[in-house]
């Protein structure tokens, strides 16, 4: 993972004080959010060995769209948001999401 993308609690505050210096003032949701969806994208270029399919939110959920526009899969939290599920356990969210991606790739 890339150093700018937050996988725990201790991370978010990093970022968030960094951001503070910078004169920008980021809350932990933002972060969070941010982390999530950066994660899973991360893992759907892995998986796909480049950047071919998109990631982006669509109310509480993330959606997986491929280079032609088209849904190939969706990830939900398992508790009441992803935020929720990050800061209960972060690593385990991280592991889902990647399980996520090896799916969704797989599937085709």
């Amino acid at each position: 993972m890339s150093v700018e993308i937050p996988t725990n609690m201790e991370e978010v505050a990093m970022k968030i004080a960094q951001a503070q210096v910078r004169g920008t003032i980021l809350t932990k949701d933002e972060v969070i959010q941010g982390a999530v969806l950066d994660l899973m994208q991360s893992f759907m270029d892995e998986a796909l060995e480049g950047h071919y399919d998109d990631v982006s939110w669509r109310e509480n959920q993330l959606v997986v769209t491929d280079f032609m526009g088209q849904e190939v899969g969706t990830v939900v939290p398992e508790l009441a948001s992803f935020n929720a599920d990050f800061e209960a356990n972060a690593d385990a969210l991280i592991e889902r999401l990647e399980d996520a991606a090896e799916r969704i790739v797989g599937g085709r």
